[in-house]
């Protein structure tokens, strides 16, 4: 009866961990590039009091076993990193990745990857994240530009009233072998970590590279209803896991009161 204890108790544990995780993704559902968490739970030691396939006595052999299991624990929260939907913005510098690939940035000199491309202009003409933080490479938009041009293979133009090109650049996009293995910064932004793998550079439209989609912004991939049919899932598990520690207190209360 204790050990019912301690194995219901890891299971609330478990599933406030799932909960904690569920309410992330749906306060982000209207965060642009936002890519939705999933908690994985893997069970714990076993108790074995009688191993499968010992010989008996008599010459037969044990075809179970007894193992009695002590509960969960947490194996992984990971990121999913499935499509958002795209929303028409009409914003000529609101970029969406169609397909693999991230947006580097630079942030206090160091770099990140984001899939946010709600980017901006700052005082010097560069293009850069909400935050601040300067779309890599570089590309500062003259002053004398009317109209700023990205195609779907990543050509940034800034064009003149004429429709000329005064400035252009190319646009690289980056990917991992492992994208779950991100380290997530907050702000829309990841780091390359040893299990993302090393970041590898390219143009949109090359090799396995996404496309650039201009006027676009990509929204978060978290599906509401799906996270709500968790939460309940949560919660009932959450209830039965209660249930268990009060029906092992009452047992236990039952034991102790065998002698008056």
């Amino acid at each position: 009866m204790i050990r019912a204890l301690w194995s219901a108790a890891s299971g609330m544990n478990s599933m406030q961990l799932n909960l904690d995780v569920i309410s992330n993704n749906l306060a982000n559902v209207n965060t642009v590039g936002f890519k939705k968490s999933r908690a994985d739970f893997e069970d714990l030691l076993y108790q074995t009091t009688r191993a499968a396939g010992v010989q008996r006595s008599d010459g037969s052999q044990v075809p179970t076993g007894i193992q009695i299991g002590m509960g969960s624990k947490p194996s992984a929260v990971q990121k999913i990193f499935t499509q958002g939907d795209y929303v028409s913005t009409g914003n000529e510098l609101d970029w969406a990745i169609e397909g693999r690939g991230f947006f580097k940035v630079l942030s206090n000199g160091e770099e990140f990857y984001t899939r946010a491309g709600a980017f901006k202009l700052d005082k010097d003409g560069f293009i850069v994240t909400s935050n601040g933080d300067r779309l890599q490479p570089e590309f500062a938009v003259p002053q004398t530009a009317v109209r700023v041009s990205v195609d779907s293979y990543g050509t940034i133009a800034a064009l003149d009233a004429a429709g000329n090109t005064i400035a252009s650049t190319q646009l690289t996009i980056t990917d991992f072998v492992n994208p779950a293995g991100l380290y997530s910064m907050g702000k829309n932004l990841y780091r390359a970590t040893d299990a993302s793998g090393a970041p590898v550079e390219g143009n949109p439209g090359a090799d396995t590279f996404g496309t650039i989609s201009q006027g676009f912004i990509e929204q978060s991939n978290v599906d509401v209803v799906k996270e709500m049919v968790d939460m309940i899932v949560t919660q009932r598990a959450y209830e039965l896991n209660s249930k268990t520690v009060q029906t092992s207190d009452d047992m236990l209360s039952i034991a102790s009161g065998l002698k008056r």
